[in-house]
């Protein structure tokens, strides 16, 4: 678990990520930018890490895992057109800052974490904080969370070669899935499908993005085939 000091602030760190990695790339939805403004990055990474939180690049966490680059964070949040009340489920976890980031905008996200000690820290890391409107679930993300669905929107942190089934049945009417979608570890696009209808969605191609394979029952293997 990080050793978090509140009294690290990097508020000014924050702010010029926000002008140069945000606003500069196109990011427009002042909710995101005000949330990524306000979500202290540095508290998710390793205390060696922290003078390279507010970079523009991802960062290693435990089990050979990343923290995402910012401006990826804040794109597929915007591109999820996340409001206030909105019930968002996000997979893959991590460190949890991207759900302290939904969680500034959302009014509750559940995050779901294959790996154990993951959902733990992350769990921790976010009471350190005092975010009390996301749960941390360790599962298989692939499934989804039917308890608590409908979602208005779900987000993943890792790409699979195709959109759950799982995820298409828990969106409710008008909701949007943003996820990365192709190769286990290259050729993939970042996608969003909004649910237009039961039986109806609408696909937009957001364009080339690289991410960690998904994996369960619904997305790769865990072990891949060699």
């Amino acid at each position: 678990m990080n050793s978090f000091n509140p009294q690290e602030d990097f508020a000014a760190s924050r702010d010029a990520m926000v002008e140069r990695q945000l606003i500069a790339r196109g990011i427009r939805d002042e909710a995101v930018l005000a949330a990524m403004r306000a979500v202290p990055r540095h508290a998710f990474v390793a205390p060696e890490l922290r003078p390279f939180a507010y970079s523009d690049t991802p960062l290693p966490i435990a089990n050979e895992q990343t923290i995402s680059q910012p401006y990826i964070v804040a794109r597929m949040i915007e591109a999820a057109n996340v409001h206030e009340g909105d019930r968002v489920l996000e997979v893959g976890t991590g460190s949890g800052y991207a759900a302290a980031v939904l969680a500034r905008i959302a009014a509750h996200v559940i995050t779901i974490e294959r790996d154990p000690e993951l959902a733990d820290s992350a769990r921790a890391t976010l009471a350190s904080l005092g975010v009390t409107n996301v749960d941390v679930r360790c599962a298989d993300g692939t499934l989804g969370w039917p308890a608590a669905a409908p979602f208005d929107v779900i987000v993943a942190a890792a790409s699979g070669p195709v959109v759950p089934d799982a995820w298409r049945e828990q969106l409710a009417i008008g909701g949007r899935i943003v996820m990365p979608v192709g190769g286990r570890h290259v050729g993939q696009r970042l996608m969003k499908l909004t649910r237009i209808a039961c039986n109806r969605t609408d696909e937009q191609d957001l364009g080339l993005v690289y991410f960690v394979p998904l994996t369960g029952a619904q997305g790769w293997p865990q072990t891949p085939d060699v």
